[in-house]
C-alpha cells in the first residue's frame, strides 16, 4: 500500500521517456501562467485534497511539453513548471503528507536550477524551508533561508521577504525572539518595493497583514501568549471570509495563544468555529494546530471548560 501511495505521489514528476516530440506553441507558457492565480484562489477556498488531483496532471503536461520545447519557450515552461511543482508540494504539506511535500519541493528546486533563474532558486529554497519548519528543524530552516539570501541583490524583493519571514520561523524554533523581530521588521521595510510581475509567491500581496501573521505565529511558538493573542485579534479583523482555510488556521493559533495567556474560555469559544472549518476543508495544518491547542489546554482538562473543549472538537477528532 505504501509503495502504491508513493507511486501516486511521484508519478506526475517521474514520467520515463523518450516521449514523442511535438510542436510547442509559445502561447502555452502564458496559458499555464494564467491558470496559476485561479489555482491559488481555489486552494484558499477548497483546501488541498480536491486540488492535488488537478495539479498533478497539469504538471505532467508541462513536463511533457518542456521536453519538446526549445529556446525561450522551454525556459518559460521550466519556470512555470517550477511554480506548479511548488504548489503541488504546498498542497501535500497542507494535507499533512510531509514526505510527499519534501519530494515535490525537491522537484521545484531541480527545475529552478535547470531554468537558471535566481528568483526561482531562492523561492524553491524557501519552499524547502517551509517543510523544515513543519519538521521543527530550526537550524535547517535558517540554513536554507540564509542560502536564499546569500546575494540579496540577485533576487527580487518578494523573494527576500519570503526568505526573511521564513527565517524568522526558524529563529522562533531556536527560541530567538530578537532575531524574529529583526527579520520581520526588515521584511516589512521591503514590502513597498515589491513590484515584480512573477506569477508565483504573491502571498505578501494577497494576504492581509501577511507579515503580522508570521510574527503572531512566531510569538505563539515562543510561548508569548498575550502578545500573540493581541496580534491575532488585529490580523483576523482583516482576513476575508473567503480565505476560509487560512482563517481557520489563524483562529486555531489564536485559540492556543489565548490558552497560553490563561484565557481558556476565549480559547474554547474560538475553537468551536475552527472545528467547523477544519471538517469542511480537511486541512491537516488546521488539525495539527488544534492538537497543539488541546495540549495547551491540559491544565483544564478535568474542569468544565476542558470538557467544553472536548465537545467542541469532537467533530474533528471523530473524523481523524
Amino acid at each position: 500500500m505504501q509503495d502504491a501511495q508513493f507511486f501516486n505521489v511521484t508519478a506526475a514528476a517521474l514520467v520515463s521517456g523518450p516521449l514523442a516530440p511535438q510542436q510547442v506553441d509559445p502561447a502555452l507558457v502564458d496559458y499555464f501562467q494564467g491558470q496559476l492565480e485561479g489555482h491559488y484562489r481555489a486552494d484558499m477556498l477548497l483546501g488541498p485534497h480536491d486540488l492535488i488531483g488537478t495539479l498533478g496532471p497539469q504538471y505532467q503536461l508541462i513536463d511533457k511539453l518542456t521536453r519538446s520545447a526549445a529556446g525561450d519557450t522551454r525556459c518559460g515552461l521550466l519556470r512555470v513548471g517550477a511554480a506548479y511543482a511548488a504548489l503541488v508540494g504546498w498542497l501535500y504539506q497542507d494535507a499533512g503528507d510531509l514526505a510527499a511535500a519534501a519530494f515535490w519541493r525537491g522537484i521545484t528546486q531541480e527545475i529552478a536550477l535547470r531554468a537558471r533563474d535566481p528568483h526561482l532558486i531562492g523561492y524553491a529554497m524557501v519552499n524547502s524551508a517551509q517543510v523544515r519548519t513543519d519538521l521543527g528543524d530550526g537550524a535547517g530552516v535558517v540554513d536554507l533561508c540564509e542560502a536564499a539570501l546569500d546575494e540579496p541583490s540577485a533576487v527580487v524583493p518578494k523573494v527576500r521577504i519570503m526568505a526573511m519571514q521564513q527565517q524568522a520561523h526558524g529563529a522562533s524554533l531556536l527560541r530567538d525572539r530578537a532575531a524574529v523581530d529583526r527579520l520581520i521588521d526588515g521584511a516589512e521595510r521591503l514590502l513597498p518595493r515589491v513590484d515584480d510581475d512573477l506569477p508565483w509567491g504573491n502571498a505578501c500581496r494577497r494576504t492581509p497583514g501577511y507579515l503580522e501573521v508570521q510574527r503572531a505565529t512566531c510569538y505563539g511558538r515562543l510561548g508569548l501568549g498575550a502578545e500573540a493573542s493581541d496580534l491575532w485579534s488585529q490580523v483576523l479583523n482583516h482576513v476575508p471570509a473567503t480565505a476560509r482555510r487560512d482563517r481557520g488556521v489563524y483562529m486555531a493559533r489564536h485559540a492556543t495563544a489565548a490558552a497560553t495567556a490563561r484565557e481558556p474560555e476565549q480559547a474554547v469559544e474560538i475553537a468551536r468555529d475552527v472545528a467547523v472549518i477544519a471538517v469542511e476543508t480537511g486541512s491537516a495544518r488546521m488539525r495539527r494546530e488544534l492538537v497543539t491547542l488541546e495540549r495547551t489546554m491540559r491544565p483544564w482538562q478535568d474542569a468544565p471548560i476542558g470538557r467544553d473543549l472536548a465537545e467542541a472538537l469532537a467533530p474533528v477528532t471523530e473524523g481523524s
